[in-house]
């Protein structure tokens, strides 16, 4: 059943390998659920905001509370969709896009992360094009950007096999020491040249570009 009130609910992407979907309850909870089983080893930090440091059940909640809390905080002037991707039926990961004045700014920034059970399979491409194709052909965005810190080689190797351009560093408190990360973008005409493909296919797109003020202004 659509949801007229709430669009982002009937939001989908879809590739050949990956269903990604925008969280409601129940995917909130598969995916908080996979997050506590592990993300990375506990020795590295991929993260600004070290949440996997805390221990099961807090973490659980804690991934809960944020997910609710972005989707209250939903708005035209500021937004941060967060998606569940799915290898069939089973959750694998997670994806987001954050955009602030995006209805002037047309930038959009990228964050995710999987399962340690299905790193090393070329999910995290896949994924990274999914939420590119949402962002660009379905938000009808100019500019991608992201980040990872430089002992991320994982997340540098996909945002430079995409074709990123270097975009400056920023430094940041991790764990109580500096850490250094690289950030990146990605132009509207890099992608459309190099990054779309015909097999990737959104759903729901319209009435989320009315729920969140975006204004269809691009080919």
């Amino acid at each position: 059943m659509p949801h007229p009130h709430w669009p982002l609910f009937d939001l989908v992407v879809r590739t050949p390998r990956l269903t990604v979907r925008y969280l409601d309850d129940a995917l909130a909870v598969e995916l908080a659920t996979l997050a506590a089983s592990g993300i990375h080893d506990p020795d590295t930090m991929p993260f600004a905001v070290p949440w996997t440091d805390v221990p099961s059940p807090e973490l659980e909640r804690n991934a809960l509370r944020f997910y609710w809390h972005t989707r209250a905080e939903t708005s035209p002037a500021s937004w941060d969709l967060l998606f569940a991707v799915l290898e069939g039926d089973r959750v694998v990961g997670s994806t987001s896009l954050g955009g602030k004045a995006f209805p002037a700014v047309r930038t959009f920034e990228t964050g995710s992360w999987l399962g340690r059970n299905v790193q090393g399979r070329g999910l995290g491409t896949e994924m990274r094009i999914a939420t590119l194709h949402l962002g660009f052909l379905g938000l009808d965005a100019q500019t991608a950007m992201t980040g990872a810190f430089d002992d991320n080689p994982a997340s540098l190797g996909v945002t430079r096999k995409l074709g990123y351009e270097p975009n400056g560093i920023a430094l940041h408190e991790r764990r109580g020491a500096r850490a250094q990360s690289h950030r990146f973008l990605m132009t509207r005409q890099h992608f459309l040249d190099h990054v779309r493909r015909d097999d990737v296919e959104i759903d729901g797109d319209a009435a989320v570009r009315e729920l969140l003020g975006i204004e269809t202004v691009s080919a």
